[in-house]
């Protein structure tokens, strides 16, 4: 079963809206101002809508009303809106999944809180620009997304036997259709052209030390997702908290003692930033 031609073929999610690559293109040039930003996202009324709900959001708490996309890029900055209009166009681009196959609140419950405790994690590690790490804990499971809207009856062969079993469903993914969620998600990644941190860290999120060029970055979604599952929540469709990589939690060189903290910073965020989206 060739994934990637799957992804590529499939009218929905072959390629992301043009105004993501227009919004991506003048973030990355240094003599775009905050008004042309503005202007390209104000192109789009439907994504203008969501974006100013996301900033005028209780997550953000700013104390005066934003109405202007130009205002919210001054206030967010240029990065933190290109991945808000990421996440946005991506949870919009999944829309029509069946409630039996996967209860989609719940999905991006598991997602934001993953994302969530990304970013805390990497603040903690004083990563270079933490913010990106949210958005791949967002993204980290958007291949099992991919998986039911393109090959539901394979799906639901996967699911029974999971039902049936004692393993974990990315390995059932793998036994059935060769291949998990995790490496469909990082396929997915790349024919979008998004960062290769990015494709990375949500390719190899079950196994971060396989990770090439970026074993750093997987880590911190390995140990984030698993996080998110231990305090269940929302769901992927997982039953069992995965097991975490022993390296992973030494690449991280994070002492135990602020795991406390890292839930109690999610733990406070995680409703307020779903509710963002949905």
């Amino acid at each position: 079963m060739d994934l990637r031609k799957l992804i590529e073929q499939s009218p929905q999610i072959s390629s992301l809206p043009t105004i993501f690559y227009q919004i991506n293109q003048a973030v990355e040039d240094p003599e775009c101002s905050f008004v042309e930003i503005g202007e390209i996202i104000s192109g789009d009324p439907s994504l203008s809508a969501r974006l100013l709900r996301i900033v005028n959001s209780s997550f953000f708490g700013f104390p005066s009303k934003i109405e202007t996309i130009t205002h919210a890029v001054t206030i967010v900055g240029m990065a933190q809106l290109n991945d808000l209009a990421l996440a946005t166009t991506v949870v919009n681009q999944f829309k029509g999944i069946p409630k039996k196959l996967m209860n989609m609140e719940k999905f991006w419950f598991h997602s934001v809180s993953t994302g969530l405790a990304a970013r805390v994690i990497a603040v903690y590690r004083r990563e270079p620009n933490a913010d990106r790490f949210y958005l791949m804990g967002m993204l980290h499971d958007l291949g099992r997304l991919v998986l039911l809207l393109n090959l539901p009856e394979q799906m639901r062969n996967v699911m029974n036997r999971y039902e049936e079993g004692e393993g974990l469903f990315h390995d059932v993914e793998n036994e059935i259709m060769g291949a998990d969620h995790a490496g469909v998600a990082g396929m997915l990644l790349e024919v979008w052209k998004l960062p290769e941190m990015l494709q990375e860290a949500v390719a190899f999120h079950h196994t971060p030390s396989l990770s090439p060029r970026y074993p750093t970055a997987a880590a911190i979604v390995h140990v984030a997702d698993i996080i998110a599952h231990s305090m269940e929540l929302g769901t992927c469709g997982e039953r069992y908290v995965p097991p975490l990589n022993a390296k992973a939690w030494e690449v991280l060189d994070l002492p135990p003692s602020l795991l406390p903290s890292i839930i109690e910073q999610v733990d406070r965020q995680a409703t307020e930033a779903v509710e963002m989206f949905l």
